[in-house]
């Protein structure tokens, strides 16, 4: 298999416009660049929680980290949704 041309690249496009149609092609674009903006703001956020964060185990007495909130773009509140964090419930 080699290069696409700009014959085969034609193709595949008018195969997608007949497949999904016109009108839906930009809210699939939308959805996807929300959902790739999720995933990079997330993948973020967990570097930034990994260089912050405190030596392996929480020390006794203290409260459990406040509830996170995820955003799917800056200002959309629609799809906000509370976020439960995982804890280890395992005996070491």
């Amino acid at each position: 298999m080699g290069r696409l041309g700009p014959t085969e690249i034609i193709l595949i496009l008018v195969v997608i416009i007949l497949l999904f149609g016109a009108k839906k092609l930009p809210d699939m674009a939308r959805s996807l660049g929300k959902s790739a903006r999720i995933l990079k703001s997330e993948a973020k956020a967990m570097k930034e929680e990994d260089k912050s964060s405190a030596p392996a185990g929480p020390p006794h007495g203290e409260e459990p980290p406040a509830q996170r909130t995820i955003q799917a773009a800056p200002g959309d509140v629609t799809s906000s949704r509370p976020v439960t964090e995982p804890t280890d419930t395992t005996k070491r």
